[in-house]
């Protein structure tokens, strides 16, 4: 099989992911999968076995790529700052470290403070396109206001979002979709820019801090008010990078599957359309069904036994969040979308143990109070019938619709 082979057969998989976890779920022990050159671990029992056993399964390789980058995309990449290890790839007392600042940061107090910017920014968005009857909503709203929203939490000017957002998706590019060699310089230099870009925060934060996360990561990430090392850049842009991305790439990729699958079924739009009550259930239901992070990959520290299957140190598994939402032994009806599930937040959509996601909170503000605005403002919101069925973006990373096209 050729390299381009096994990319068409891993896209395949990662547009449609499903029935490969439902054979993996009914299958004994754990099933390897050579696309992933990993363990699937699928059932619901199993991914939060996992998850409760940092110590055996590390974190370390999480965010691994899927693809070799060229000798001029590495020439290209130490102009700017890291890696090094961030919330999401590190364990023990690192990981606590990275945390800690998050979980400062993102605290309810401070997630509602967010709200009325999110509400405003949701409103001028909608303002820009609910006039004429029809849109593309990834584009015109979901890959925007998650980037404007996570923007103002870190305290970036919103002059310079547009940028941090682009070099965020670059990075992701760059790391996980094949490009030709000058793709991958041109995405390795947009990367490097963005670093630049946060540097520059990360040091005007040293000198002037204020009430944003970038002036709380800095603190936190290098006490005291020395002028920062080289070392401590590399570590805080690589941080910031990190929760940047994460903010804007897993909300921006649920509201567009939110939708996809609520404008997908008529019905169900119109039952929240006619009772608004149903909201909060429709939003936890959506990251249920089709969750963004699919699946983390982990890495075994020590020979461990996992589902019946025994597993060398050193083994890579992949931890599927979206498998076990849909697992049949912890869901009745598992594979139906349904916005009159009563609400459950024990779903993975947003991690499980240690490293559940600090920021679930605000995603969820952000995909109720789209729900909102949408329902208030474009009732009649459907699926363009002229337009294909959407299509899935090739990711475990960000699952999301490519394109949204709809009419009112």
């Amino acid at each position: 099989m050729t390299w381009h082979d096994d990319q068409e057969r891993r896209d395949e998989l990662y547009r449609d992911p499903y029935p490969l976890y439902d054979r993996a779920r009914r299958a004994e022990g754990l099933t390897y999968v050579p696309e992933f050159d990993a363990w699937l671990v699928a059932r619901d029992r199993d991914v939060r076995e996992v998850l409760l056993r940092a110590e055996d399964f590390s974190s370390a390789g999480a965010l691994l790529p899927d693809i070799s980058l060229s000798e001029a995309a590495l020439g290209v990449l130490p102009r700017g700052f890291g890696p090094r290890p961030t919330v999401v790839s590190s364990d023990g007392a690192a990981h606590r470290r990275h945390r800690a600042p998050l979980n400062r940061g993102l605290s309810a107090a401070r997630v509602a403070a967010l709200l009325p910017y999110a509400r405003a920014c949701a409103e001028e968005l909608t303002d820009g396109f609910a006039a004429d009857g029809s849109a593309e909503l990834v584009e015109a709203y979901a890959r925007r206001l998650p980037g404007m929203v996570v923007g103002r939490l870190i305290g970036l000017d919103p002059a310079d979002v547009p940028a941090a957002v682009h070099g965020g998706y670059r990075a992701e590019e760059l790391l996980f979709r094949p490009l030709p060699p000058e793709g991958q310089v041109a995405a390795a230099e947009d990367v490097v820019a963005l670093q630049h870009l946060l540097d520059g925060y990360v040091r005007d934060r040293r000198a002037h801090p204020r009430d944003d996360m970038c002036s709380t990561m800095v603190a936190a990430l290098a006490p005291g008010d020395a002028e920062l090392t080289l070392e401590q850049r590399h570590e805080l842009v690589t941080s910031l990078q990190n929760l940047l991305i994460a903010g804007f790439l897993t909300t921006s990729a649920l509201i567009g599957t939110m939708l996809l699958h609520l404008l997908g079924d008529r019905r169900q739009w119109r039952m929240l359309r006619d009772d608004q009550s149903l909201v909060p259930a429709a939003v936890e239901e959506a990251v249920r069904h089709d969750t963004a992070i699919q699946a983390f990959r982990r890495t075994t520290t020590r020979p461990v036994t996992l589902a019946g299957t025994k597993l060398p140190a050193g083994a890579t598994v992949l931890v599927a969040y979206g498998s076990a939402n849909r697992d049949e032994e912890r869901y009745e009806r598992a594979r139906e979308f349904d916005v009159t599930r009563p609400v459950n937040r024990q779903h993975l959509a947003f991690g499980y143990g240690t490293h559940g996601c600090p920021g679930s909170q605000l995603a969820r503000d952000q995909l109720r109070l789209t729900l909102d605005l949408f329902l208030r403002r474009m009732p009649g919101l459907r699926l363009d019938p002229d337009r294909p069925r959407p299509r899935m973006r090739p990711t475990l990373i960000h699952r999301s619709p490519q394109a949204l096209y709809v009419t009112w």
